[in-house]
């Protein structure tokens, strides 16, 4: 099986009241893992690279580790998709490159600028048989080239939907209903509560459109715990109740983002490996454990989250 698009996905995903899990992927360790999980649970995946991972491992390098895992695991159907591209030039470098969607994330500009941008990198993603999700609203936090702060974030607001996506000709949306970019979403003692009313609005103003959440990391504790009993320094925060996300899954929501999560895994991996083991200098011994939190945690998600296991 190649690389696919996530038309059928999403379609099959809105019908059966689950999500995609769309995570991002920095090296091989983390695309194993990711896949990994995703096989043995016969889950369909969404594999996506953010600008800071391309200018890390380099695109052509994340393409061909994704082409990797098509190879080995031809039983999932899996997307490469690009998150949060700046503009027109870095959305056309990804489709030109083999990605088999984009999302182009002009949400920081005015309405009419983000209609424009996103209908030209629709129009040329199609011509290449890409598919494109654009976002509305804007969500706080930071994460890679993601910097917005608290005060800056705007909710979406669902009078705009219905002529931003005829206007565009986008194929999904991603909207701003409560979720944050980041490990530091929010403070312990806060309650994080996610706008399932916008939502309703907008799957009732769009039938049948699939609607994407980012920011949608939980922060394990667990994970925090292991990185600060081995030498880390990570202040206290929480993140996006899964049961809120799995609410929202059941309905327009075909797709959630998490990378947070899997770097909490990754980190807690390595530091209590080093802890544990002094003397070893091998990457392969520090990495698989981290290698085995992301699988771990991907599996949990799949389950418990998304509700997608066994929907290939």
């Amino acid at each position: 099986m190649a690389l696919v698009t996530s038309t059928e996905m999403f379609k099959k995903a809105y019908d059966g009241g689950y999500a995609i899990g769309a995570f991002n992927v920095n090296n091989m360790e983390i695309v194993q893992g990711i896949t990994e999980a995703a096989a043995e649970l016969k889950a369909p995946l969404i594999l996506q690279a953010s600008a800071g991972a391309r200018k890390y491992a380099n695109s052509i390098y994340l393409v061909k580790l994704v082409e990797a895992a098509v190879e080995l695991h031809p039983e999932i159907p899996i997307v490469l998709h690009l998150d949060h591209g700046a503009d027109f030039a870095t959305c056309k470098s990804c489709v030109d490159d083999g990605f088999t969607s984009v999302m182009i994330d002009y949400s920081g500009h005015s309405f009419e600028e983000n209609i424009a941008e996103s209908r030209k990198v629709a129009e040329y993603a199609h011509e290449h048989g890409v598919v494109v999700e654009a976002e509305l609203g804007t969500l706080s936090g930071v994460e890679d080239d993601v910097n917005v702060a608290a005060d800056k974030a705007q909710y979406t607001d669902p009078d705009q939907v219905e002529e931003f996506v005829k206007r565009t000709g986008v194929d999904s949306l991603a909207i701003a209903i409560g979720t944050s970019h980041g490990a530091y979403k929010f403070k312990p003692g806060q309650n994080p509560k996610l706008r399932l009313d916008i939502l309703a609005e907008v799957a009732r103003r769009l039938p049948g459109f699939p609607i994407v959440l980012h920011g949608s990391s939980s922060v394990p504790q667990e994970y925090v715990k292991i990185i600060n009993a081995n030498g880390g320094a990570l202040k206290d925060a929480i993140g996006i109740p899964e049961e809120q996300l799995r609410e929202a899954a059941k309905g327009a929501v075909c797709k959630i983002n998490i990378d947070s999560d899997l770097r909490l895994g990754m980190t807690a991996g390595i530091r209590q490996h080093f802890c544990e083991h002094p003397d070893h200098f091998d990457p392969r011994q520090y990495l698989a454990p981290g290698r085995a939190n992301i699988k771990d945690i991907v599996a949990h998600k799949i389950v418990n989250v998304l509700g997608c296991d066994g929907k290939i």
